[in-house]
């Protein structure tokens, strides 16, 4: 019987998958993605069937994994960093009926800009998605507050898009309620493919017009410091 393997990509450089989800994508026979995730496969999708939809086109890409499935193909719906976080496993596992699903996990890309940032997330954090397509803006708000008073480190995804320019900002302006200026940021553009882009400032010192969709960003909590260039976060060893 056929199944359907719901793949995180990690971040798009063949270097960061995982070898089980190369395993996967190298044995089944049709891929389903996001065009620009397809892409970032490289070779793995050659002489593979390729089902890929645009921008929003996220349920019908699992509806057309799931058919492939029942037509008897081992199928793979690819999502970046981890299939389990803000990817297709949700979605597919609500949709799914009568088909055999294993979940393949990715490395996110907050793991990914966080190894090249430092250890900024070595303590509890909270990963907040600024993209209010699925979320209403209020409950995001109340999320940044919540997150932002506990003195979590926050990892911000989706941070700003043609639609929403000034969300960013007025996270900002939310967690600065509880954070002082200094409180270290890390802002990655592309973490993990070509072209990364990495910079290391303050809460008070934010760039805004240079973060875009594809950067993700790791604001530090109070014990957060910059050391040598790189952000560290205790977790609370004793250093000697």
């Amino acid at each position: 019987m056929a199944k359907l393997y719901v793949v995180g990509i990690g971040p798009g450089g063949r270097e960061n998958m995982t070898l089980k989800a190369v395993d996967v994508l190298k044995r089944c026979d049709v891929i389903v993605g996001y065009t620009p995730y397809i892409e970032y496969l490289g070779d793995l999708v050659d002489n593979k069937e390729l089902i890929s939809t645009g921008m929003k086109g996220e349920i019908e890409r699992c509806k057309l994994a799931i058919e492939q499935v029942k037509a008897g193909k081992d199928t793979a719906i690819v999502s970046t960093g981890d299939a389990g976080l803000y990817g297709m496993a949700g979605p597919i596992l609500e949709l799914s009926k009568d088909v055999e699903v294993e979940i393949i996990p990715g490395v996110t890309a907050a793991f990914s800009a966080a190894s090249e940032l430092g250890s900024p997330i070595m303590h509890d954090y909270a990963s907040i998605s600024l993209s209010d397509l699925l979320t209403p803006w209020e409950v995001i708000e109340n999320r940044l507050d919540k997150a932002a008073e506990a003195d979590f480190v926050l990892t911000i995804y989706n941070p700003k898009s043609r639609g929403r320019k000034t969300h960013l900002e007025r996270a900002i302006e939310i967690i600065s309620k509880y954070r002082n200026g200094k409180t270290p940021v890390g802002i990655v553009r592309n973490s993990g493919r070509e072209n990364t882009q990495i910079k290391i400032t303050t809460l008070d010192n934010i760039d805004f017009d240079s973060v875009d969709m594809l950067s993700v960003l790791i604001i530090g909590n109070s014990n957060t410091y910059i050391k040598n260039n790189k952000i560290i976060t205790p977790r609370g060893y004793e250093i000697k």
